[in-house]
């Protein structure tokens, strides 16, 4: 288990399951979680999951990382991908809550080796499929 300069340790599992999103495109999208002092995964999107079943695997008031895998077609009508990393925040999650969230984010965040984007969201809205669209192309 790596260990993270805020003391939060990254469970062995979070960067095997990014890795077979990355390389082997096995998930859609991947949510982890802060429990016990390390983050652990919490979901895996299956490959045909939409990005409306990721939007609906985050809590309303809990924080939570995650990592999508985005397809889109660019404007020379190219096939690509990019994988976004979302640090999820809602403002009627715990202070407390937060500032751990935030304070391990960026260690979190190396040790996914790969990450193209990153969007950072206090609700819905912020990390709805237009953003997701306009910051990939």
């Amino acid at each position: 288990m790596a260990n993270a300069a805020s003391g939060m340790a990254v469970h062995d599992d979070c960067k095997l399951r990014f890795q077979e999103l990355k390389s082997k495109r096995s998930y859609r999208f991947i949510v982890f979680k802060i429990e016990e002092q390390q983050v652990v995964v919490e979901k895996l999107g299956e490959p045909s999951d939409s990005y409306d079943d990721f939007m609906a695997s985050f809590p309303a008031d809990e924080c939570r990382y995650a990592v999508y895998d985005f397809d889109f077609t660019t404007n020379e009508n190219c096939q690509k991908s990019k994988i976004y990393f979302v640090a999820w925040s809602p403002d009627t999650s715990r202070v407390r809550m937060k500032m751990v969230y935030a304070s391990s984010k960026d260690r979190f965040k190396r040790e996914l080796d790969g990450i193209q984007v990153e969007l950072q969201a206090t609700d819905p809205s912020e990390m709805s499929l237009d953003i997701v669209k306009a910051r990939a192309l």
